[in-house]
């Protein structure tokens, strides 16, 4: 553990866990909002929310359309509220969808000509951005920190898939996070 504090309920029995500055959840939470902060003007300039531009983004990194449940791996959204967001992008025409042809039950999810030309909009002010956090964090820095970032999600996954380890006994550790 890092620094930890003790806490205590009712005076009695003492909690160990790590110091909150050290929460390695709130961490990522707090540099994600910093980092939206730069992006959200841009994103209400073009009537768009932070959840309708992750599922455009996947859509336009895609060659070909992707069904409900690859978007919401790639995005990590919620399917109800994916499904609320695509209700709106179709009403907005930006987005088609498309039954899959060997599952009529399942739908393929496609950008139409009006969400690339947004797409294609809004990219210019989204790698200005990126470009202004290279500047200020540094081009290196930053790869350096998306492949750490990327080899802790693949460490955590692994050890969610870790044969002989509980799910409760990872959320009782994850609550002491």
């Amino acid at each position: 553990m890092t620094s930890s504090v003790e806490a205590s309920i009712d005076g009695d029995e003492a909690i160990a866990m790590r110091d909150f500055s050290a929460s390695l959840p709130m961490a990522l939470l707090q540099t994600r909002e910093a980092a939206m902060q730069l992006f959200r003007p841009l994103l209400a300039e073009h009537d768009l929310t932070e959840q309708q531009w992750r599922v455009l983004r996947a859509l336009s990194a895609n060659l070909e359309p992707l069904e409900v449940g690859a978007i919401v791996d790639a995005t990590f959204l919620l399917a109800p509220s994916l499904s609320r967001i695509l209700k709106d992008l179709e009403t907005r025409q930006l987005v088609r969808r498309s039954p899959v042809a060997t599952d009529q039950r399942r739908a393929e999810i496609s950008l139409t000509t009006a969400g690339y030309e947004l797409v294609a909009l809004v990219a210019p002010g989204s790698e200005a951005i990126y470009n202004q956090i290279e500047e200020a964090f540094g081009d290196k820095a930053l790869k350096r920190l998306l492949r750490q970032l990327a080899d802790l999600r693949d460490k955590t996954n692994r050890i969610l898939n870790t044969p002989g380890v509980s799910r409760i006994e990872l959320e009782a550790t994850n609550d002491q996070s």
